[in-house]
């Protein structure tokens, strides 16, 4: 890595890893082999920078992605301000007749840890735009195209299409009219015709959180997610999310059970925390997700 690079990742570590007790910090130097000292004086995040910051690049890696956070060649270092932190970024193509629907998407798609990017609100966008799609489309974690009829006339979308195809990233094809043609046709798709945009997010949350290349990113937004509930029914629908996911983690793990003793809303939930003890149990029987 670059020192640019290194800065960055160094950056991330110690703000995720800065919330945790002393003992959890100390634990994780250790485990990833970086120093550790108990005579530290100060606060948490300089302290984990003080130990990180003559680690080898392979320790530094290592310890990020066990933290859910990965530096990627085609991304750019500095992750776009669009983009929500921690939830799954979906790039959203479509026709800039039907930008309604692709907000709408947007929209509801959010409330499953999904944080959409509407590709283009005018038939013609602009350099700036253009530049802003495009850098979407080098950070998104997934596409997903809305089918309505004459999509494939388009010059834009099948461009875009065509970027995250080549990124090898999932595409996903919503049918609302039109049907998946081309390489898309061999790709996952969804049946859009008669459902509301309500439903449609909902299985798209269900495809991703299956998906082998985006359910650690869905596990940690549906994960932090039911941290953030702020109300009893909030934190019973969360949980229900939770209990479906396909990928686990001991730090995963570990965020759900304190999220039982720091959330109100949580805690006080009828029957929440005895699912998350269920569900805690389960995890603990398997070993994580690869």
């Amino acid at each position: 890595m670059g020192p640019s690079e290194r800065v960055t990742i160094i950056q991330e570590i110690a703000r995720r890893l800065a919330p945790e007790e002393w003992s959890v910090i100390d634990l994780t130097l250790k485990q990833f082999e970086f120093p550790w000292t108990n005579q530290w004086q100060g606060e948490k995040k300089p302290y984990v920078i003080a130990m990180l910051e003559d680690g080898s690049d392979e320790k530094l890696l290592a310890l990020a992605e066990h933290l859910g956070f990965e530096l990627h060649p085609d991304r750019p270092i500095v992750e776009p301000s669009f983009w929500r932190h921690d939830y799954l970024r979906l790039f959203i193509t479509h026709l800039a007749t039907h930008k309604v629907y692709a907000g709408t998407l947007q929209k509801r798609s959010f409330q499953h840890g999904i944080c959409g990017f509407v590709a283009h609100k005018d038939i013609e966008p602009t350099k700036e735009w253009q530049d802003e799609i495009l850098l979407a489309l080098r950070t998104a974690d997934a596409l997903v195209a809305l089918l309505h009829p004459g999509f494939h006339n388009s010059k834009w979308t099948d461009q875009e299409i065509g970027v995250a195809m080549g990124r090898s990233i999932p595409v996903v094809s919503v049918s609302l009219g039109e049907t998946p043609y081309g390489f898309i046709g061999r790709q996952q798709a969804a049946n859009g015709i008669n459902k509301d945009e309500d439903t449609i997010a909902r299985e798209l949350a269900n495809i991703f959180c299956r998906h082998k290349q985006t359910r650690k990113r869905m596990a940690i937004a549906t994960v932090r997610r039911f941290e953030e509930s702020d109300s009893f029914a909030e934190a019973k629908a969360n949980m229900a999310s939770v209990e479906k996911l396909k990928y686990w983690d001991s730090r995963l793990q570990s965020r759900v059970r304190k999220a039982v003793k720091k959330n109100g809303q949580i805690e006080g939930s009828w029957g929440v925390p005895q699912q998350v003890e269920t569900l805690l149990k389960k995890w603990a029987s398997v070993p994580d997700t690869p």
